[in-house]
């Protein structure tokens, strides 16, 4: 009998559709963003639009600190600081390079006009400070877990929030273009908050980073690395024993998170247009990232998108009863976690329900086959399983007989 391995290399593909298939999640995500901004935005009108630009920022931030506190096993409770430095790194970059480049902190061009290339760029300088910041609270935590780790963590973001605070005054722009870049790196606003921050974050920018966030961690949770970082969750001292380097791991799963925080810092930074206050940033703000990953599922991807989009839905469908907003809310969540403390999903995701499985993906494979997905790799799974069984269905008919066998008797005539 052939080797599984055997039977599906006749079904691979070459580089070139291995290529596509790695490129067209991101482009999916492109459209969809595209479609948001440009089509549904104008129709839902100004607040709805809002909301879905917060919906977009809480999957990214949430979906970052379930690749810590969901994959990892670790408790990480300082994740606003992360977003704190990614954010205050961003608004340096715009506020003050805008001053330098032409003169003003205003919105410089159209969508991707030459202000958006900044801001995108502001973006990766603090979602790479954060990963800084990420390695410097991973490594001395190395021998931490639990309440432990969640102290340092929080302690790493009350810090970051204290430094903020005690920061100078944010200088005009005849004073800012006298100091140069970089003699402004501590003029970040104080206790006021930076203000005075263009508003670059549009919808399409924030739905291209929560494709990039996600396809990342469902990428990271289906790797081999991946499987390292759900076996030190599982068992760290079980993974070391067999060979998982559980140090690096852990230090690669903060670096990873703090990355996307920071990209998130810097989106909410230039959402609000005005001021950055360092107060908006602190311990709840953790708090509600840590209630996003546990309600959808310490390790679900999918249970974490939902449990971010109905948490943001959540208070501004009680504004009404503004007396009873909060009780209500968390109320719903005391409910929950009582009826599922596993969370939505648990450790699954939205596919591996048997609904989706029976209905979901034989529709995907029909409609995708031949244009998206290579038709004889969309039937694999069941041309593997109909070779299999033939083969143990030959295997029972095909029996060798053998004349000399022992148990049949002699025939003496």
């Amino acid at each position: 009998m052939k080797r599984v391995a055997e039977r599906v290399a006749k079904y691979r593909v070459g580089g070139a559709t291995a290529g596509f298939r790695s490129i067209y999640p991101l482009a999916i995500g492109l459209v969809i963003a595209w479609f948001l901004q440009q089509i549904l935005a104008p129709v839902i009108g100004p607040f709805p639009a809002k909301m879905v630009l917060d919906i977009g920022i809480a999957i990214v931030l949430a979906s970052s600190l379930n690749i810590v506190n969901g994959f990892g096993g670790q408790f990480s409770i300082g994740h606003a600081g992360f977003m704190m430095v990614g954010g205050y790194a961003a608004a340096w970059l715009t506020y003050y390079g805008s001053i330098q480049l032409w003169g003003s902190a205003e919105i410089h061009g159209d969508f991707l006009g030459a202000g958006d290339w900044l801001f995108l760029g502001a973006c990766v300088l603090g979602g790479v400070l954060a990963a800084v910041a990420g390695l410097v609270v991973g490594l001395p935590s190395l021998r931490l877990r639990g309440d432990y780790l969640a102290i340092v963590t929080l302690g790493f973001g009350e810090i970051v929030r204290v430094l903020a605070q005690r920061s100078g005054d944010v200088l005009y722009p005849d004073d800012a273009k006298a100091e140069g870049l970089a003699g402004t790196v501590t003029n970040l606003g104080g206790s006021l908050g930076f203000g005075g921050l263009p508003t670059y974050t549009r919808i399409f920018y924030v739905y291209m980073f929560v494709a990039i966030v996600l396809i990342a961690a469902y990428r990271l949770k289906t790797s081999s690395k991946g499987r390292q970082l759900l076996a030190v969750r599982e068992n760290e001292i079980a993974a070391e024993a067999m060979g998982v380097n559980t140090a690096r791991v852990k230090v690669s799963s903060f670096v990873m998170a703090a990355f996307f925080a920071g990209i998130g810092g810097a989106l909410f930074a230039h959402e609000l247009g005005t001021t950055l206050n360092p107060r908006e940033l602190g311990f709840q703000k953790s708090i509600d990232l840590v209630i996003m990953v546990v309600l959808g599922g310490m390790g679900s991807i999918s249970g974490v998108v939902l449990a971010a989009i109905g948490l943001t839905i959540m208070p501004e469908l009680f504004r009404s009863f503004s007396d009873y907003r909060m009780p209500i809310y968390a109320l719903a969540l005391i409910i929950v976690m009582i009826v599922r403390p596993q969370g939505l999903f648990g450790i699954k995701e939205l596919w591996d329900l048997p609904w989706w499985r029976r209905y979901v993906i034989p529709a995907w494979r029909k409609i995708a086959s031949g244009w998206l997905i290579p038709e004889h790799e969309a039937q694999l799974p069941s041309a593997v399983a109909r070779e299999a069984s033939s083969e143990r269905a030959g295997g029972n008919l095909a029996k060798p007989t053998d004349d000399t066998d022992p148990s049949k008797p002699e025939d003496k005539s």
